[in-house]
């Protein structure tokens, strides 16, 4: 099994503004270096849709990212520890706050590629129900056989396997 997530995002200003430029200079480095990131397997052929056009029934600015991972620790690596972390300390100089979770995380089959719609599915799943096997967060995850994964320190286990 592999980790699919989607993030979304909505831009604070339009994707021509000065003040995203910042930003915008840093995207497609982000996406080169995940694409040779230990643990990354696809993304979206058009990652961070919504900087050209907005995906399908999306407000304007909205900007969505689907990727998969080998495993939930290879995405935490990127997304935290490396420069793509830079980024998420100052996504509130260029994104606006979300209402509700803005990532979902979920297991897919190896050499499964999800689709847009079906990503925004987990997520708006996640937003009404909360996390759960079908879509979970980084904070409160799921092992592929559908388990809580609890954390502690540097050890991850699986709830029944907890002592």
């Amino acid at each position: 099994m592999q980790l699919a997530q989607v993030n979304v995002a909505r831009l604070r200003h339009p994707v021509d503004d000065p003040r995203l430029a910042g930003f915008l200079a840093v995207v497609d480095r982000v996406n080169r270096l995940a694409d040779v990131t230990p643990g990354f397997v696809w993304r979206d052929p058009e990652a961070h849709r919504g900087l050209h056009r907005p995906p399908d029934g999306a407000e304007p600015l909205t900007v969505v990212n689907l990727s998969v991972w080998e495993d939930d620790e290879a995405l935490h690596r990127f997304v935290y520890r490396g420069p793509h972390g830079q980024l998420v300390r100052r996504q509130r100089e260029w994104l606006l706050p979300s209402s509700g979770p803005p990532t979902a995380l979920w297991w897919v089959r190896d050499g499964e590629r999800p689709t847009p719609d079906a990503a925004l599915a987990r997520l708006a799943h996640l937003r009404r129900h909360g996390p759960t096997p079908r879509a979970f967060s980084m904070k409160r995850r799921f092992d592929p056989a559908g388990a809580p994964v609890v954390t502690g320190g540097a050890r991850r286990r699986s709830v029944d396997s907890a002592t």
